[in-house]
């Protein structure tokens, strides 16, 4: 028992990653259908993987409901939410009213553009005040760095309107020239970091360093 739950998992994520880092090197048919085979397994395992998270999200919801805790009635709309749209998915064949407000779509497509859209807008409406409050929480220059932070924002900020253009020529073209040197070097060096800590993390796992995912810590 203790094999299947500790050393089984283990072989099978050394032998898995060591074998598809192979493959990926290698420019022979063989090692290219086994990388091949190993992508339909990947998207096998994300439709399962993809179940199982809405079995999770149906049933804590659920569980919500049945104890009717604090905001139960949105759990409640989750479930009516995710009901109708699987059965508007199934008969989306573009008739009925639905058809003469948007031309060539179903029931499907109208709910996804008059009713998931304007409530993402919404959303992010309000989220924009939030943004906001922090932003002005963030500048306030207490120290030289945020002095030069702040400094930054105003001017990309203005170089992003027409107003900056009608004050000066030079926001606009300094607007792009912080975009494209001081802030694409700090993405450039976020994502190598987090690429770095990826392929160390992978190499972890492999290895049997990192064994989180067995549910039971790094014993």
């Amino acid at each position: 028992m203790l094999f299947l739950r500790r050393q089984l998992p283990l072989i099978i994520a050394f032998v898995t990653g060591i074998v598809a880092m192979a493959v990926f090197y290698i420019p022979h048919s063989v090692a290219q259908e086994l990388e091949g085979s190993f992508a339909r397994w990947d998207r096998i395992i994300q439709a399962f993987a993809l179940a199982l998270g809405l079995y999770s999200l149906m049933r804590v919801h659920w569980g919500h409901i049945r104890r009717q805790q604090a905001g139960w009635g949105y759990s409640f709309l989750v479930y009516v939410g995710f009901g109708l749209m699987l059965i508007f998915a199934i008969y989306n064949d573009g008739q009925g009213p639905f058809h003469a407000q948007v031309a060539g779509s179903g029931p499907f497509n109208w709910m996804y553009t008059y009713v998931q859209v304007p409530s993402d807008a919404t959303m992010f409406s309000i989220l924009a005040f939030f943004i906001a409050s922090a932003a002005y929480r963030t500048f306030r220059a207490r120290s030289s760095e945020a002095a030069i932070l702040l400094i930054s924002a105003v001017v990309v900020m203005f170089g992003r309107i027409p107003i900056g253009a009608l004050i000066s020529d030079f926001i606009p073209s300094t607007s792009q020239w912080l975009m494209a040197v001081p802030n694409l070097a700090a993405k450039r060096g976020i994502l190598l970091g987090v690429s770095l800590g990826a392929i160390a993390t992978s190499l972890r796992i492999i290895f049997g360093i990192e064994r989180s995912y067995l549910g039971g810590g790094d014993e």
